[in-house]
């Protein structure tokens, strides 16, 4: 992957109203890119684009859900339109939903990969013209500790999740031949409202507290890996424990899992 500046790039944020992706793009102003915001709260957009300007840094704002073609292209053309192109996309809008699979209705499947995966790979799809023109373009996407091993209670989440890892993968391939690179980032427990905005909230695994990482570490972290250009970064320290395990020793895993529910 290519290293880049951040100064003058100009970026593309989803989900961009609060929690992680509110502090990526406050992140990315800060280091001198200029911002598109996407999500559906115009207030929060609005909020968010006068605290970067108050700081000098550019940003408008795209109100609307990234489930929503129309959305996704109004965030292609304003990045085109007030900033003359595109560099980095951060495909971060997301919804989670816990309870067991076997009682939940189907829609809630559905409306979770709708956001969190068919979205993502739409997005990307309608950026990469402009991204191919790009100054060392980059996607990064939003994936979870969770797309390395599932979590009961968490399914339709987990595989929206892994979802996004094998097609970050499959397109980092891809799009090597044209200069686009790829990021995933996989946190753990944040500070987010995250939780608060969840579509259920029936049941939860008994996991052990862990102190969470802010959001704005986690921001900090995903900036720096598109400036060094890394392919994925778990911006969590039990994270990195817990994908360790993964790859050691899945039947471990497996094994607590299922105690924790």
């Amino acid at each position: 992957m290519s290293k880049r500046t951040i100064q003058a790039a100009r970026a593309i944020v989803t989900g961009a109203s609060g929690g992680i992706g509110r502090a990526i793009a406050c992140e990315l102003a800060r280091q001198g890119a200029a911002v598109v915001v996407v999500a559906r709260r115009q207030e929060k957009l609005d909020e968010l684009v006068a605290q970067i300007a108050a700081t000098g840094g550019r940003a408008v704002a795209v109100a609307g859900d990234v489930t929503d073609a129309a959305t996704r292209q109004r965030a292609v053309d304003a990045a085109v339109s007030q900033f003359g192109g595109l560099d980095v996309l951060v495909n971060n809008a997301g919804i989670g939903a816990t309870g067991p699979f076997r009682q939940a209705d189907p829609q809630r499947l559905r409306q979770i990969m709708e956001v969190n995966f068919f979205a993502l790979a739409e997005m990307t799809r309608v950026a990469l013209p402009q991204l191919e023109q790009g100054n060392r373009p980059i996607v990064v996407n939003v994936a979870s500790v969770l797309a390395y091993h599932g979590a009961p209670y968490n399914s339709e989440y987990s595989a929206s999740k892994f979802a996004v890892r094998g097609f970050s993968e499959s397109i980092r391939a891809e799009l090597t031949a044209v200069g686009i690179d790829v990021l995933v980032v996989s946190p753990g427990t944040t500070e987010t409202e995250f939780f608060d905005n969840v579509l259920e909230d029936v049941a939860q695994p008994s996991w052990p507290e862990h102190k969470p990482v802010s959001a704005a570490e986690v921001a900090r972290q995903t900036v720096r890996a598109i400036r060094r250009g890394k392919h994925e970064i778990v911006p969590y320290g039990w994270g990195r424990v817990f994908c360790w395990l993964c790859r050691l020793s899945p039947r471990l895993i497996d094994r607590l899992m299922a105690r924790y529910t």
